[in-house]
């Protein structure tokens, strides 16, 4: 058997086959055993127990599985915790050259595929990756964020005009605030021209943001209407951070595919979700990290008091919605900071087998095919499947025995996107 080592310069054109020890294809099935992933023109054409390739790697000790997703992050490029500050002293080139080195991080800990939830930097890292200007994960982008005046994207502590401007000069997130039915539609086809996959909005409050809480319900359900009819007519979703019982409620109400954070959801909030097909991304993992470090980092107090506030009730209420049935999707709400870095993205699957009931087979699936079904990408990856991507990792140890092993990046021996071999840790 050849090394990989010589595969790594070869296109996704090449045909290739590897032999996993055990392999888990996403669905939730029962692993397989001594098979063979058999990959060509960047796609799975078999798995099976033998192959007709030539050219074939052998990964008999180790375990595969689809790479992972992060559907809720953001590529800020932020150095520091002290995001204002920071956003204020350095220029956005800075920020988007740091951001080069975050999604190559994000490819090498075994994702294949985040999706950045707003910021001013994953539309053209979308695309500087799509040219083959850069590596990393396949990037589905929201862009600019919409957020009401006084919303949870609204920057409260600067004034309204100046919040505007920095969407407008690359700084920070960049929001646009819109108000009303007409300016919901013109917010709503900007973001898309200038070039987002989906459309982020926030129907509650927030614990991040300095004036307004997770409680509050923001936007009508007819502006949020609105938005989702514009992303309708071009074939894509809105996402919602939606944080607050009704605020949750709004947002199905009028069409929302994804719910973010779902900190107050309540039973019949749950069953609507599962009556619509909604998904649900909880973000467990930043508001565990800003307990345990914020204060330390220079996190806001009243970011501490409201995530203290709030921690237990999230989890409480994601177990509730797993028992219900409502399908989960992981994503950290990282950002690249210290407090919150890219590398240690699969803490999100811990938490959930740790805090919410998950067996490690549902925290990949959460990680894998519910990620896709998040970023509108499940007929192309998420799922170990002939006709897909071949977008897949190589573990060293079993992470149905210890799920925490997705963290090590040591154990993450192997990395193929669409195909090609992007990380080899000496298989």
């Amino acid at each position: 058997m050849e090394t990989l080592d010589s595969h790594m310069s070869n296109s996704k054109k090449s045909k290739f086959a590897v032999k996993a020890g055990l392999l888990i294809d996403g669905n939730g099935n029962d692993p397989l055993q001594d098979v063979y992933i058999t990959v060509n023109d960047g796609r799975i054409v078999s798995i099976s127990k033998n192959t007709d390739c030539s050219e074939v790697f052998d990964a008999g000790n180790y375990t595969i599985m689809p790479g992972m997703i992060d559907a809720h992050m953001h590529i800020t490029g932020y150095q520091t915790d002290k995001f204002v500050e920071e956003s204020i002293l350095r220029p956005h080139e800075i920020f988007l050259i740091k951001s080069m080195n975050d999604v190559i991080q994000l490819l090498e800990s075994g994702f294949t595929t985040v999706r950045d939830i707003g910021g001013l930097n994953g539309v053209p890292l979308r695309m500087a990756i799509e040219s083959g200007l850069t590596r990393g994960p396949r990037i589905v982008a929201a862009n600019r964020v919409l957020t009401q005046t006084f919303g949870h994207g609204d920057d409260h502590y600067f004034p309204v005009d100046i919040v505007k401007k920095r969407g407008d000069y690359k700084l920070g997130f960049g929001s646009l605030i819109c108000d009303g039915v007409n300016e919901c539609i013109k917010a709503a086809r900007q973001t898309l021209r200038e070039g987002a996959d989906f459309i982020k909005i926030c129907s509650t409050g927030g614990v991040m943001s300095q004036k307004d809480r997770p409680e509050h319900e923001q936007f009508t359900v007819e502006e949020i209407k609105a938005i989702v009819n514009e992303a309708r007519k071009v074939g894509t979703y809105v996402a919602s951070h939606a944080q607050g019982t009704q605020g949750i409620k709004n947002a199905l109400t009028a069409g929302v595919k994804t719910i973010e954070h779902g900190i107050y959801l309540d039973e019949e909030g749950a069953k609507m979700m599962i009556k619509d097909n909604a998904i649900l991304v909880p973000t467990l993992s930043i508001v565990h990290r800003i307990v345990q470090m914020g204060k330390e980092a220079g996190t806001p107090e009243w970011g501490i008091k409201k995530s203290i506030e709030v921690i237990e009730t999230h989890v409480k209420n994601i177990g509730l919605a797993k028992r219900i049935g409502v399908k989960i999707a992981t994503g950290t709400d990282f950002c690249g900071t210290p407090m919150l870095p890219f590398g240690l993205n699969s803490m999100e699957l811990q938490l959930l087998v740790e805090k919410c009931d998950f067996t490690p087979m549902e925290a990949i699936v959460a990680a894998t095919k519910h990620g896709a079904e998040a970023c509108n990408i499940l007929h192309k990856t998420g799922t170990l499947d002939i006709g897909k991507s071949a977008d897949f990792i190589v573990v060293e140890k079993n992470p149905l025995e210890d799920i925490r092993t997705l963290q090590k990046v040591e154990d993450i021996k192997l990395v193929v996107k669409e195909g090609v071999i992007e990380v080899n840790r000496g298989l």
